[in-house]
């Protein structure tokens, strides 16, 4: 099982950037899917969260400006980021509870993590 994320870049205050996490492998279901970020000298916090009925959460520092969703078909959470700020600045890293198929057909419940795209706000 891999979770692989894109979308991070450079943008001005006040601009828009929109995250992407796929996750694939033999997967035969997917619980929580999150957005965490790491800023530098910094823990990771949650930044939102999504659960497979559709319940969404937020961090009070981004209620407003940022939307998860998911799209359970494509097995890919998004991150919608507008007017962002210079504090938004972080590495953003999904995470995922995953259940999924061993080569063995055993069944593995675990916890994933992508590899982290950096965000930059910047003017």
């Amino acid at each position: 099982v891999q979770l692989q994320a894109s979308g991070g870049g450079l943008v001005q205050p006040g601009g828009s950037l929109r995250l992407s996490c796929t996750a694939s492998g033999s997967i035969f279901a997917i619980w929580a899917m999150d957005w965490y970020r790491q800023a530098p000298g910094k823990q990771r916090e949650l930044v939102a969260a999504t659960t497979s009925g559709g319940t969404t959460n937020y961090a009070d520092s981004v209620k407003g400006r940022f939307t998860v969703s998911r799209d359970n078909a494509k097995r890919t959470v998004y991150l919608q980021m507008n007017r962002l700020k210079p504090e938004d600045t972080a590495v953003y890293y999904c995470y995922a509870d995953i259940g999924s198929y061993s080569d063995t057909g055993e069944q593995i419940l675990a916890k994933y993590w992508g590899q982290g795209t950096q965000v930059t706000v910047s003017s």
